[in-house]
């Protein structure tokens, strides 16, 4: 794996922390956003596939996330760190000029990815959304009609078929393991109907990939959104078995060819 840099960028709200994993000569840029209560290291070996795909790859902590600064797992408005994560892209496409840029976008990064999508997506060359908070999502409508938000966490071994992934996200120390907060549902909603009324992405390539086990974000309500968001014509790759964290899983070198072989098809020679 290629040693990696951090940035440290002024964000909407507070300094941002953004690492990259470089290439000395890349073809592409791939921009990761990350999912709810973690953090962009924990793409290291993504993004060694794609650096070893030929990218400059880059990845925020979202404010209230990582060594990002900001209350813990507290978003909101979303559009802040879609803004935050347009300066990153800033930020790469400074350090490598002209190339094409590629969005990928976990769970909530999901969410964040497809709004960057709606506003900046003529500058994209292909967006990724892996898991995506989008369409229908139950959880925090539920959660905010209760009067106190439960102190329950994401269940370790809901992310992957590989008890190593639950392991190690459980030891984390820049991983959130509280509860969910009410500031942060509530942008959640909004934002859902933001992406919702925004309107497809046009010519934008899209591909989506999801576990049909997945209990976190489910399959069926997210196929809404990513049906509505690409005009009805997205790439898709359904893993049977498979649980929330598709890069993470037990099958994660299919997970990998699927991605690299989109961008090979989207991507100039």
């Amino acid at each position: 794996m290629a040693d990696t840099r951090e940035h440290v960028l002024t964000g909407t709200r507070g300094t941002i922390s953004a690492r990259e994993w470089p290439h000395p000569r890349p073809r592409y840029v791939a921009l990761v956003v990350h999912g709810y209560g973690e953090h962009a290291g924990r793409y290291a070996e993504l993004a060694g596939v794609l650096t070893g795909h030929g990218a400059a790859v880059y990845g925020p902590d979202h404010m209230g996330h990582g060594r990002s600064a900001g209350e813990r797992v507290v978003i909101e408005d979303f559009e802040d760190v879609v803004t935050d994560v347009h300066t990153v892209a800033g930020l790469a496409r400074a350090d490598r000029p002209g190339l094409p840029v590629v969005l990928i976008g976990h769970s909530m990064g999901g969410l964040i990815a497809a709004r960057y999508a709606q506003r900046y997506g003529d500058r994209l060359a292909a967006l990724v959304l892996s898991g995506p908070v989008i369409g229908a999502w139950e959880l925090p409508g539920r959660l905010l009609a209760l009067d106190e938000i439960p102190d329950i966490p994401v269940s370790p071994a809901a992310l992957s078929r590989d008890p190593a992934v639950g392991a190690a996200y459980a030891a984390d120390p820049l991983v959130w393991h509280g509860p969910m907060k009410r500031p942060t549902l509530e942008a959640f909603v909004r934002t859902l109907e933001t992406v919702a009324k925004g309107g497809d992405v046009g010519p934008l390539p899209l591909l989506w990939l999801h576990g049909d086990d997945d209990r976190l974000v489910p399959l069926s309500g997210s196929r809404i959104g990513v049906e509505r968001l690409s005009g009805g014509l997205p790439t898709e790759r359904i893993y049977a078995g498979a649980r929330h964290e598709v890069f993470n899983e037990t099958n994660k070198a299919e997970v990998f060819a699927d991605l690299t072989g989109f961008l090979d098809g989207v991507l100039p020679d």
